[in-house]
């Protein structure tokens, strides 16, 4: 049996993204994205409410936080919950500037609910083969679709495709 990335690889993708990611959400979908173009760290990924989801993520990160890799804030949201920020302890080894960098960062500042309408897509066109995953995104998730959210998300997938990665992103139409 091969590696099974940990908290350091967790703690990793909070500092390649800048130092700092804003939600849970967003952190499984730069992950993710970062699997998809050969960046990641072999997080293996399903499909839930949000989209793409690793299991082995969640509980690296939650291990990342008890072992000061990253610091974890919790902050009431507006609408009543709550958000998680993620932020870089300074004890993963220095960032190293480059393409893992540069992606990681650009992804991490798209707007969270674009982020996970543009992975969702990504998986649905990479893992689920669905022939149009934007108008399956847009079925499945209809109350976060509207009010050209799901036209960002497509810009801001178009943008990440554009970076020379390893492998790049899957052109889904």
């Amino acid at each position: 049996m091969g590696h099974r990335p940990g908290r350091l690889e967790a703690a990793r993708i909070v500092r390649d993204a800048g130092g700092e990611i804003v939600g849970r959400t967003r952190l499984q979908k730069v992950a993710y994205l970062l699997e998809l173009t050969g960046l990641g760290n072999g997080f293996r990924f399903e499909y839930r409410h949000y989209g793409p989801y690793s299991e082995e993520l969640a509980d690296a990160i939650h291990v990342a936080g008890a072992f000061d890799l990253v610091a974890e804030e919790d902050r009431n949201a507006s609408w009543g919950g709550f958000y998680t920020i993620y932020r870089d302890t300074n004890r993963t080894g220095a960032r190293v500037e480059g393409v893992r960098a540069t992606f990681a960062e650009k992804a991490a500042k798209i707007d969270s609910i674009e982020l996970e309408l543009a992975a969702t897509a990504a998986f649905l066109h990479a893992v689920e083969r669905v022939d149009d995953p934007w108008a399956e995104t847009e079925r499945r998730k209809p109350e976060k679709a509207g009010e050209g959210r799901l036209e960002r998300a497509k810009a801001a997938y178009r943008k990440l495709r554009n970076l020379e990665t390893p492998s790049r992103l899957p052109e889904i139409a």
